[in-house]
């Protein structure tokens, strides 16, 4: 079939909120209607760990946000937080149910050792074991955890992160990380060598390090930088803020009260009009750079539901990377088993039947051998459908009469299988295109199975709006992509990260 020569254009998907009532955007829908669900009605029963400066900034910040956060900048008008229980209708109180404080010179001590394995295994576990002996001995139990991340841990606590010289504190027990890998199947002598080689089997990355360790226990976690909640007291020599983030401030409260929120058991939208009995799995795909062979990798499915849930279920580690084609495929046997869990999941939330449509998305094509594991999973019971979905390199879309650029919701169908998709354009809602670039549109295409192409870009692009974890109009990428390379760093992270399935929310 030869393209169309005109564009089509995709209306804009809505969201449910409080009583069904439905609004483009999110802000709009929980500022003037509510969230969609109810959270519990006593509030956000949460911990907060971090210096005792670091908790003083959080709980100001919790403060403020009591009321309404407004600001403009860069010429666009966002809309304003009108305050956490005025959107959410539960109260955030700023005193917390535990506070665990501790000395930032004892901190240094982990943060700033010069062997970067042993830097952020050590840092993380500072944090770990305290939130742990929290949830242990004290009687309140807290549904999220705040970790308030000093600027020394975030400093130095990245995956290419570098301590400087001149207070580098020298780590003991030191090896190469080929050494300590070798240890899992042929243990050291030395008790000590063992628990020394531990460390250097977790990625040396703090946020993802932190969330893997603390799955297996099922604990919540929000990261917070100190200097997001409190820019103006974190200056440059010439007195001005490191971050200029006068003009975010309504963002970064909107982004963080959503996340809380659904973090806590709440969902603060819904996706009108999504079909009953379909579900999105998104897969996760991550090299594993700790095995000495470069093939090894991490694969997870990422379901979300009819109902805008999400949860991960963690695959095989195989030799699922292929070198020469820079491409993920899984056997028969890992991709059967994959889907599998998902489905199984999906009767065990609807009564045991099985979902009508399912609709697989990947950056690749699917090989022969998955496909037919996915297929031998669905059964006859499912229309299971391929779809590939990545940023078009070398297309763009511009408007001749206007600087903006075109209607997010503009699609060119290419063929009945295939077409470009602008999940990112001007924004008639917001006036504007809340970006800096060029916006690059998706291709898509049904590279499996059997579904109607508008069908299939109508949910991609109402799939960019159920990213609980930041509360803005829309993203560019469906949320069963979004977050692919950050799930499968949390579960490479190290070899404690969970397998059983988990809530998506754990994962952000």
């Amino acid at each position: 079939m030869k393209p169309t020569k005109d564009l089509i254009y995709l209306s804009e998907p809505t969201l449910l909120f409080r009583h069904g009532q439905a609004m483009e955007d999110p802000r709009d829908g929980l500022s003037f209607l509510g969230p969609y669900d109810d959270a519990q009605n006593y509030g956000v029963k949460y911990g907060v760990i971090g210096t005792a400066d670091g908790i003083r900034r959080f709980k100001s910040w919790v403060s403020k946000i009591q009321g309404p956060v407004s600001e403009e900048g860069m010429g666009r008008k966002r809309p304003p937080f009108p305050g956490f229980q005025a959107a959410f209708g539960i109260p955030w109180s700023p005193q917390p149910l535990v506070e665990l404080v501790y000395k930032i010179e004892d901190l240094e001590k982990c943060v700033l050792l010069n062997d970067p394995h042993k830097r952020n295994f050590e840092t993380v576990g500072f944090i770990r074991d305290r939130i742990l002996k929290a949830i242990r001995d004290d009687e309140a139990k807290p549904e999220v955890w705040i970790v308030v991340l000093p600027e020394i841990v975030y400093q130095n606590c990245r995956p290419n992160s570098i301590v400087q010289k001149a207070i580098r504190v020298q780590a003991t027990g030191t090896m190469r990380a080929s050494e300590a890998q070798r240890s899992l199947n042929e243990p050291f002598l030395l008790a000590q060598m063992n628990a020394d080689a531990e460390a250097y089997l977790y990625e040396p990355d703090f946020h993802n390090q932190l969330k893997g360790r603390l799955l297996e226990k099922g604990v919540l976690t929000q990261v917070v930088r100190e200097s997001t909640v409190a820019h103006h007291d974190f200056l440059k020599k010439n007195g001005k803020p490191t971050h200029q983030l006068d003009n975010l401030q309504s963002q970064i409260a909107w982004n963080l009260g959503s996340a809380i929120y659904y973090k806590i058991g709440g969902r603060p939208w819904k996706l009108n009009g999504v079909r009953e009995g379909v579900c999105y799995v998104g897969l996760v795909f991550k090299q594993d750079n700790k095995h000495p062979a470069s093939e090894t990798a991490c694969c997870a499915a990422q379901m979300f539901l009819d109902s805008g849930d999400g949860v991960v279920f963690k695959g095989n580690v195989g030799p699922w990377y292929a070198p020469k084609t820079g491409e993920y495929h899984l056997s028969t046997h890992a991709a059967n088993q994959l889907l599998s869990q998902a489905l199984d999941s999906y009767r065990d939330r609807h009564d045991g039947k099985s979902p009508k449509e399912v609709f697989i998305h990947g950056r690749t094509m699917f090989s022969e051998a998955e496909w037919h594991g996915f297929k031998e999973a669905a059964g006859s019971a499912s229309n299971l459908v391929g779809v590939r979905i990545y940023e078009a390199e070398n297309f763009r879309l511009y408007r001749q009469s206007s600087s903006m650029p075109v209607l997010r919701g503009l699609a060119w169908q290419l063929s009945e299988r295939s077409a470009m998709l602008m999940t990112r354009g001007y924004v008639p809602r917001l006036g504007t295109y809340p970006g800096m670039e060029v916006p690059k549109p998706l291709e898509i295409e049904i590279c499996q199975g059997e579904a109607d192409i508008t069908q299939v870009l109508r949910d991609i692009l109402g799939l960019t709006k159920l990213n609980y974890n930041s509360c803005r109009f829309a993203d560019g990428l469906p949320v069963t992509l979004k977050f692919a390379d950050a799930v499968g760093e949390v579960l490479i992270s190290g070899p404690g990260a969970v397998n059983a399935p988990l809530p998506f929310k754990h994962y952000i």
